[in-house]
């Protein structure tokens, strides 16, 4: 085992850092995560882990837990945010029983990884804001404010857009706006909704909705095309009357949950290219810091928990020298196609005229016609496991 009784640092304690600390202290490593915040809580948000992130859960021991906690998600739904009206169903429980769907809310997840994290050794400083990054001959240098700094050798990055390694394995770089804002929240259930991820899409704008923690919430998360520049940031506070007049033409189902929301945060939407370099001597970048994912397959917390499996294993099993590279080479392909297939499905979303009736009409046959035709179009995402090498 390579890297039995190797001190590795984390900066970041969210998914993809959790994930990691744990791969690594299950197989030997001293492990320490570094957090700036206080203490491990996420704002209240839902996220959707599909089979390949639940791939992950399973080989790091955390299957059942991971079931137990989250609202399974038994099929998809399409609707016509303007009418309301069903395009297409995708029952999941007929056509893919094979395969487990994991609604999530992002607090229960990141507690669900830190409670192992903590059983399999790891330490953590939290409340420590990690503000430079540099590379000395023997490894990085960790420096915060108040002149408090530590030098450390393996340091992998999941510390999300933002990243402080980063920059130093690839250099500075500058995001672009998509001309995109979406608006995130959480409303109570009415108790009868069904276990399913609904896609509500209109002009120039969609909204996806599915239940959490029992049924009891619904997450809501909706974007909408714009001019004007947003703050990059998911938990800008934001106005729920701005967010109900920007869906005004929706109806239906989508109109209701709107109604409801009291508190919702706003964000803009910003492209980052795909990490030239995710290694460097001795350090590693995984989930947002290497590669951030829009939100249009749900996939960002699922492409996090992927490299972090990958990335343990190539350090269990090959000297430091190939295992980075090769963590790269096994991951970058796979994550830019990822990327470009969630942003396809942001314009088909939001079409309209002729080309809207014309999707809408192909959705409905081939769901009537072909559903499992329709599902195995993604099987080379939900179907991959990292884990069987």
């Amino acid at each position: 085992m390579m890297i039995k009784g190797e001190d590795i640092s984390v900066l970041g304690g969210g998914i993809g850092g959790l994930a990691v600390a744990v791969a690594l202290a299950l197989r030997g490593a001293s492990v320490r995560v570094l957090e700036q915040a206080p203490v491990l809580s996420e704002i209240g948000a839902g996220l959707q882990v599909s089979p390949n992130g639940v791939a992950v859960l399973d080989a790091l021991g955390l299957g059942d837990e991971a079931r137990a906690l989250a609202v399974h998600g038994r099929a998809v739904c399409l609707r016509d945010g303007t009418s309301g009206r069903q395009v297409m169903r995708l029952d999941l429980a007929r056509w893919a029983p094979d395969q487990t769907y994991l609604y999530f809310h992002r607090a229960d997840l990141v507690s669900l990884l830190e409670k192992a994290a903590r059983a399999a050794g790891v330490m953590f400083e939290l409340g420590r804001r990690i503000d430079q990054v540099t590379e000395t001959s023997a490894g990085y240098r960790l420096s915060s404010a108040g002149g408090h700094s530590d030098n450390v050798g393996l340091l992998i990055g999941a510390d999300g857009l933002h990243s402080r390694l980063r920059p130093v394995l690839n250099g500075a770089e500058t995001p672009f706006f998509t001309g995109q804002t979406a608006w995130r929240a959480l409303v109570p259930a009415q108790g009868n909704e069904p276990a399913e991820a609904v896609v509500h899409m209109g002009k120039r704008r969609h909204m996806v909705s599915y239940p959490l923690r029992g049924g009891k919430l619904i997450n809501i998360v909706a974007v909408a095309e714009r001019q004007q520049w947003s703050a990059e940031g998911w938990n800008l506070a934001g106005d729920p009357l701005a967010l109900r007049q920007c869906f005004d033409a929706f109806r239906g189902p989508a109109q209701a949950l709107l109604a409801q929301v009291e508190e919702v945060s706003y964000w803009g939407l910003f492209r980052h290219p795909v990490a030239a370099s995710w290694y460097g001597n001795n350090a590693a970048l995984v989930g947002d810091a290497a590669h951030p994912t829009l939100p249009f397959l749900a996939q960002g917390a699922n492409m996090a928990l992927e490299d972090a499996w990958v990335l343990a294993d190539c350090l269990e099993r090959y000297e430091r020298e190939e295992a980075l590279p090769r963590y790269q080479q096994m991951r970058r392909t796979r994550v830019v196609r990822v990327i470009e297939a969630a942003n396809s499905n942001a314009q088909n979303y939001h079409l309209s005229g002729p080309k809207k009736l014309a999707a809408h009409a192909a959705l409905r046959l081939g769901g009537a016609l072909a559903p499992r035709h329709v599902l195995s179009r993604f099987d080379w995402i939900y179907r991959h496991d990292v884990t069987r090498g």
